[in-house]
């Protein structure tokens, strides 16, 4: 009969085994081991004051409504606000609700949800519920096309307005139409990922939407989503840890 010790050395030996088996499906040929600590930053998510006044989220989900500002209204079932930690240092934009999420109300549900979620947690080793996630748009464009520049422009200082109350230390952009809204031109995502940039003084990291990770299923891929991640996180701690000795 084993003791506790033992089982518990066991259940260290099977979680150290599922995430060596991870790593290998993200395309790791060798063991990472410059993964930056996140004890700080998750013991700092909770305490970090907002810098100025803004509205709380659920002002914000209160002021859209019923939003009829765009002609996606007609089309959608459930607007699709956000959803997550209302403190998180770290927010996940990618470009609107496809069909899963609109029948559910909830970002990233369906199959590129799931890639997302173990990006966070497998990957980053943190919750989903520690992020905060929502999208460019916040109601289905039909048979999941990109938003149109006139969707985009109606929902836009409502993304901005999310972003503000939760004040992040870093955004990370999932996607081209997300990556180009929040610079404000047309991002080159495959040339560009990976590359730091600025929205209203956040930093923000572009990198490949979970789907294309999907659709181009490589371990190249894999690989340079996970470079961009640790990128967000060793920028999340740098922060965390300069404001600490202001």
């Amino acid at each position: 009969v084993m003791n506790q010790t033992q089982k518990k050395v066991l259940r260290i030996i099977e979680d150290l085994k599922e995430h060596l088996s991870y790593l290998k499906l993200f395309g790791f040929q060798e063991i990472p081991v410059e993964i930056p600590s996140l004890e700080n930053f998750k013991n700092d998510v909770s305490k970090k004051p907002l810098t100025n006044m803004s509205l709380t989220l659920s002002e914000i989900k209160e002021e859209l409504g019923d939003c009829r500002r765009c002609k996606l209204f007609s089309t959608r079932t459930h607007i699709v606000f956000g959803v997550g930690n209302k403190n998180a240092d770290i927010v996940f934009v990618g470009e609107g609700p496809g069909q899963e999420e609109d029948k559910q109300g909830v970002p990233f549900v369906g199959m590129a949800g799931q890639k997302l979620t173990d990006i966070i947690e497998k990957g980053m080793g943190l919750k989903r519920s520690d992020v905060y996630i929502c999208n460019i748009v916040k109601c289905r464009p039909p048979n999941n096309r990109d938003p149109e520049k006139d969707e985009i422009d109606a929902c836009s200082s409502f993304l901005e307005k999310q972003i503000k109350a939760i004040n992040p230390k870093v955004i990370v952009a999932l996607g081209k139409p997300a990556s180009s809204t929040l610079l404000g031109r047309n991002v080159a995502i495959t040339r560009e990922r990976g590359t730091w940039h600025s929205f209203q003084g956040y930093q923000v990291m572009l990198t490949f939407h979970p789907a294309y990770l999907l659709r181009f299923y490589t371990n190249e891929n894999r690989r340079l989503v996970w470079e961009d991640m640790k990128k967000a996180l060793s920028a999340i701690l740098t922060i965390s840890n300069q404001s600490k000795k202001k």
